[in-house]
């Protein structure tokens, strides 16, 4: 035995159940650093490796816990010092083994009792921690939390190439973590012409995090505002500056308006279904004497199909939610129609009317006189946007099928309810066009400043569209990454403020991407402070993990639960990670190991940093003499 092999050498097998190993460490070795050259070594400790000879072979171990014994297989007199009565024993789990220079994971065989066991040079502590291949494309993601020299570098293809989880509490460093990992990749490809044309990353902002506060700053959070695009989408006062461009087809996709006006499934979804497919209506929509027709047609309807419960003033109603959002202003005398018949028209009864110095007309003669007066219409609906018509064809269908009977009031007018805020916010922060967004290798979609209802639904919106685009080309070359910070706002399936069926209709379409997605170059990141909240089928799905503290004990069992392969002192290590530190775990590292995450320029840091209250709670002392009676 050489120099190094016994200085190295701290015990042998005991016992072996499967992966699950116990050595007994030499008394000699008991000390926590061993003195080699001059130089201290560290010596075996709970979460460190070992490696067990076996014959030729090489088992490489993790050190998950260690207890002692007091040894009684000698006489009480003969033990020369308190030290060798203790039986130091070391719980091992076998993590793989080691093959000239390259460490492999996983069990090729199990120890036999009384090999030896030995602390691993520094050479193979390299190589247990090398994860990359020389012929893979790397970058640098951080260093070893326990060895602080030794970097950790990241296999690009090995984790692009998949679904990415990033959990961790909040002011653990999450969003620090996916800034890291993005500026890193942007960085190394940004100026390659077959990257900018080949590869696109879509990241779904929720708070704001990854853009300059406000617009018109410098704005290289992540990379260089340059190379990527930013929608600050509103549905505030003054909607957004520029809005997310969807192309046409969505307009008449009945599941996109389900989404949007939020419709149950028996009664109001299928009234939208109807609504889009009525042929009279797209016929006559898009001209002007045919919305002219429609707005005359509707109104007969309401005036000579009169039922017992119809409200006193439907005309009214009707004219008044046709002009919201500035119709009226489309059609010219439209205020003049209304005033006239707000002042002149009465019910007498079911099929008479006092119109025009109460002067009684029957049906056949008032229709005639009706069409005279909507005659002076003069529409312009070129100006009115695809969103609006869509609009316009649920208000006409509605008032058609409950003046007609063919659909219950009750059943479809909490949609009618909706419609006006829902297409208020849509035209806030989508375009409907033929026109593509700007091509770009980064998009950013801020929610900032998003309501509720359309912060769930339009990422949905969004990435469902990205999804069939990507699905529908084919095209092997092109990748596509969704990335969606703080996911739990989306991805839950706990929330108790929406219907069964939507919440599965939501669900559904994000698990078929990370389901389906890889055969179409269609890859999610998600980061969440709650995992626990989240569809354990997307979790389960993903290939790579970045796990940063986490408290709550959910938290933890579902993580837990869906990560087979991360051992017990990592899961150990969850609830007291230091803030920057993050456990990677995953395809693209051979074992979990606990990282550092690496250095990124201030001007490229997420804008999330963890508010300092008394640096912001005293005046600045600027003199010399204020400075020095404050330190007294």
């Amino acid at each position: 035995m050489s120099a190094l092999d016994s200085i190295l050498k701290i015990g042998s097998v005991v016992s072996v159940l499967g992966r699950s190993v116990e050595i007994k460490v030499d008394t000699a070795k008991n000390a926590s650093h061993l003195l080699y050259k001059g130089e201290l070594l560290k010596n075996v400790s709970v979460g460190s490796y070992i490696k067990i000879a076996k014959g030729f072979t090489h088992l490489v171990g993790k050190i998950e816990g260690e207890f002692i014994t007091e040894d009684k297989s000698r006489d009480f007199h003969s033990y020369t010092s308190e030290q060798e009565k203790i039986r130091r024993l070391l719980q091992i789990s076998l993590i793989g083994f080691l093959e000239g220079n390259v460490f492999k994971q996983g069990v090729k065989e199990l120890p036999l009792v009384d090999n030896e066991a030995y602390l691993l040079t520094q050479d193979e502590f390299n190589y247990v921690h090398k994860f990359v291949k020389d012929d893979e494309e790397t970058f640098v993601f951080g260093s070893l939390a326990q060895e602080k020299g030794k970097a950790i570098e990241v296999s690009i293809d090995r984790l692009l190439a998949s679904h990415i989880g990033i959990f961790g509490n909040t002011g653990s460093g999450k969003s620090y973590t996916l800034a890291k990992l993005y500026h890193e990749i942007l960085s190394k490809y940004k100026d390659e012409p077959a990257f900018q044309k080949n590869a696109r990353f879509i990241l779904i902002d929720f708070n704001g995090e990854y853009m300059s506060p406000e617009e018109g700053l410098s704005d290289d959070v992540i990379i260089s505002s340059r190379y990527k695009q930013v929608f600050r989408l509103s549905t505030g006062t003054n909607g957004s500056k520029k809005k997310y461009r969807l192309p046409n087809k969505i307009i008449n996709d009945e599941q996109f308006w389900s989404l949007i006006l939020h419709c149950t499934e028996k009664t109001q979804s299928p009234f939208i279904s109807r609504t889009l497919k009525s042929e009279f209506l797209e016929d006559n929509i898009h001209t002007d004497e045919g919305f002219k027709k429609l707005i005359t047609v509707t109104l007969e309807h309401i005036t000579t199909k009169v039922s017992q419960n119809q409200e006193k003033n439907l005309v009214l109603t009707f004219l008044e939610e046709l002009a919201k959002f500035g119709i009226a202003d489309k059609i010219d005398n439209y205020k003049a129609v209304y005033r006239d018949l707000r002042a002149n028209l009465q019910f007498h009864s079911k099929d008479k009317y006092f119109y025009y110095n109460n002067v009684i007309s029957t049906t056949a003669e008032f229709l005639p006189l009706l069409r005279e007066k909507l005659n002076v219409l003069e529409p312009h609906i070129s100006e009115v946007s695809i969103i609006q018509k869509i609009r316009l064809k649920i208000i006409f269908n509605f008032y058609y099928e409950i003046q007609n009977g063919f659909a219950n009031k009750e059943h479809i007018g909490p949609v009618m309810g909706r419609l006006d805020d829902r297409i208020n916010d849509l035209e806030k922060v989508i375009e409907i066009t033929q026109e593509k967004n700007e091509p770009c290798v980064l998009s950013v979609i801020s929610l900032k400043d998003v309501n509720i209802q359309m912060r769930k639904i339009l990422p949905m919106i969004i990435c469902k569209h990205l999804y069939e685009e990507k699905k529908g080309k084919i095209e092997r070359d092109k990748f596509l990454n969704i990335i969606i910070d703080e996911a739990h706002n989306i991805l839950s399936f706990n929330s108790d403020r929406e219907s069964e069926t939507w919440k599965d209709y939501r669900l559904e379409a994000f698990e078929e991407i990370i389901k389906e997605g890889r055969k179409f170059g269609v890859f999610l990141t998600i980061a969440s402070q709650r995992p626990s909240d989240i569809s354990s089928t997307i979790i389960s799905q993903l290939h790579n993990y970045f796990l940063h503290r986490l408290i709550n004990n959910k938290d933890i069992e579902a993580v837990e639960k869906t990560i087979s392969y991360l051992d017990k002192v990592s899961f150990d290590s969850l609830p007291i990670l230091p803030q920057g530190s993050c456990i990677l775990a995953g395809i693209s590292a051979q074992l979990p190991v606990i990282i550092e995450v690496g250095f990124i320029p201030d001007k490229n840091k997420p804008y999330n940093e963890t508010m300092v209250l008394t640096k912001h709670w005293r005046d600045e002392i600027r003199t010399e003499d204020n400075q020095i009676k404050r330190i007294k």
